[in-house]
């Protein structure tokens, strides 16, 4: 079992950047695929980037490619998210997700079960 809490929102300019962080409690955090998922007032939740256990393999929804980066230090139980050239409509909360992979899965497909509380990104116009 992991828990994770996230950090680093907060309210920003349009073609500003943020970065968040998240923090993974436990000794098994290198066997989970991590994932940054949005969810915008009155969406569904959805992804936007992941990263394979030990940082090898990325994803990125369309949306953000380019802007964001996603990484790892397995060291320290953290994942980050830099996000740079923000768009009024990056404005969500933003939720640190924690998956294991089976076999070759597509980390886009995984199961993320594991979640933080959430931490608001605000792009104002």
């Amino acid at each position: 079992q992991v828990q994770l809490v996230e950090s680093g929102g907060g309210l920003v300019q349009a073609g500003g950047s943020l970065r968040l962080s998240c923090a993974a409690s436990g000794r098994t955090f290198s066997t989970y695929a991590m994932a940054w998922f949005r969810q915008a007032p009155g969406k569904e939740r959805v992804l936007v980037t992941a990263i394979s256990p030990f940082g090898g393999i990325t994803y990125y929804a369309d949306s953000v490619k380019g802007r964001f980066t996603i990484s790892r230090d397995n060291a320290k139980n953290t994942v980050n998210l830099q996000m740079n050239s923000l768009k009024p409509e990056d404005t969500a909360v933003y939720y640190c997700g924690a998956g294991r992979r089976i076999g070759n899965q597509e980390i886009s497909t995984l199961n993320y079960n594991y979640w933080g509380q959430g931490t608001q990104v605000t792009v104002s116009s």
